[in-house]
Order: structure tokens, then sequence, then C-alpha cells
């Protein structure tokens, strides 16, 4: 008889507990549809204006094509294959330089976040380097490096660089002091404290750097691509300057907008579900 309540009970948890992941999912899959209905309404509108004054001559072709003559130019890049070609070689210097400038910046950001006197040594030095324009670094890195795919991927791996790394020294710098006197308290290592402690409170700091850094890594992307690129994204832009072909330029910028909204977005399904621990504000 207590083997049959508890296996009825053991039954009416699983139900519940699978209506209840059921109902979480729903709510989800509202939240999202939600999200995009609503993101949606002022580009749609932006884009009917645009549309409108176009057709009405408000504005000249030359200068501002319609959104449709940049739809054409899209599927027409499509039709002949070159436009994957142009989207592939810029997404993959993009994510290359992504992932090199974190780890550079993991490393140096770790390194100056926990010990004072690395921060007096190297923090002022990559501060200076901060503020030097994007646009420097393509001579120099053409001087280097020539004009292959290493000077184009270490020039958007510098732009991802500076904001991981900041986060980086911020999220750890950051860190309640109590909370680490806490741990000490309990007789934690320093293995420990960096694992249990200080880097789940920095994660929040560091995911928003990750998303910086690659907005970032998608405009160096362009610098990067003037350095004698014949195929990518930016490439299209300077083939659509040369040529005098607008509908060429704002397809290409366009298509930057899609593609980092859609990288932007991936990363932060990553961060949503990485701190799903934190007790945060729902607006």
């Amino acid at each position: 008889m207590a083997k049959d309540q508890n296996q009825l009970a053991a039954a009416g948890y699983l139900q519940s507990k699978g209506r209840g992941n059921r109902e979480a999912a729903k709510r989800s899959n509202d939240s999202l549809f939600r999200t995009i209905l609503l993101g949606s309404i002022i580009p749609v509108i932006l884009i009917v204006i645009w549309e409108l004054l176009s057709r009405a001559g408000v504005v000249p072709s030359n200068q501002l094509p319609a959104p449709t003559a940049i739809v054409d130019k899209i599927i027409s890049l499509a039709e002949d294959g070159s436009l994957w070609g142009h989207i592939w070689i810029t997404t993959y210097r993009v994510f290359a330089g992504f992932i090199v400038g974190t780890i550079v910046a993991v490393i140096l950001g770790s390194v100056v976040g926990f010990y004072k006197t690395a921060e007096q040594l190297l923090d002022p030095m990559i501060q200076a380097f901060r503020s030097i324009p994007s646009l420097a670094w393509v001579p120099l890195f053409i001087l280097w490096l020539s004009i292959g795919e290493t000077s184009k991927i270490t020039m958007i791996a510098v732009g991802v660089f500076f904001p991981v790394y900041l986060n980086i020294v911020s999220g750890i710098s950051g860190v309640d002091r109590k909370l680490i006197e806490v741990g000490k308290m309990y007789g934690l290592n320093t293995f420990q404290l960096v694992k249990r402690i200080i880097l789940p409170a920095s994660l929040p700091s560091f995911l928003v750097g990750l998303r910086s850094g690659l907005g970032l890594g998608w405009m160096f992307v362009v610098a990067a691509e003037l350095m004698g690129a014949s195929q990518g994204l930016g490439f299209l832009l300077v083939f659509g300057q040369n040529m005098s072909q607008p509908e060429t330029i704002l397809a290409s910028i366009i298509l930057f907008a899609i593609i980092g909204k859609l990288s932007d977005w991936a990363l932060k399904q990553i961060e949503i579900r990485s701190l799903h621990w934190q007790d945060r504000l729902e607006k």
C-alpha cells in the first residue's frame, strides 16, 4: 500500500514538473515572439516611409535607392553565388579575430584584475593603445603582416580586445570584498575563492564585454577589409563606392546590420542562460 502511494506521488510529481516545463517553454516562446514583434515595428515603419519617399521622387535614387532596389541587389548577388562568399569570409574574419582578441583579453585582464603590481605595470600602456583610432593600425599591419588574412584577423582582434579586457578588469575589481572575506572564513583556498566567488561575481561584466567586443569586431572588419581584400562585405562597400552603386553600398550595410544583430542575439542567449541564477529585476 505504501509502495503504491509512493509510486502515485512520484508520478504526480513528474506530471506536475512536465506541466511546469511546458508552461515555462510556452512563456519563453510568447516572450520571444513579443520581443521580435515590438522590435520590428519601428524598422518596418521607417522602411515603408523610405520606400514611399523614394517612389515619390523626394529622395534621389542615385543617392538613396528604394528598399526594393536594395533587396533586388541582394537577390542578384545571391543568385550569382557571390553573396555567400562575401558573407562567409567576413564572418570567418570577425569570429577568428573575436576568438584571438578574447583569449588575449582574458589572460591580460585576469592578471591585471588580480594583481595590483600588474595593473600598475600594464594598464597605463593598454589604456594608451586603446585611444589609437582603428584606421591608424592599417598601414602598420600592412607593413608588418602584408595584406593577407593574418593582418585582417589581427586588426579585428585589436578591436575586440579592449572592451573585453576593460570588462574583465572591472568585473574582477568590483567583486564585493565582504564575499571574499566570508569565503576565507569558510576556509576556501585561493583556487576555490576564484572558482566559487570571483568568477561568478565577475561573469556578468565579462559577458557584457564579449557582446561589446563582438560589436566592435563587426566595426573593425570594415577597416580590416580595406587592406587589399578581394572578397567580403567591406570589399563590397568599397566596390560600390568605386562603381557609383549606392544600392551595393546599402546592401552591404544592411547585411552587416543583420548578421551583426544575429551574432549579438546568440551571445545574449548565452548570457541569459549563464546568468539564470541571478535574481534580476523583471521589466
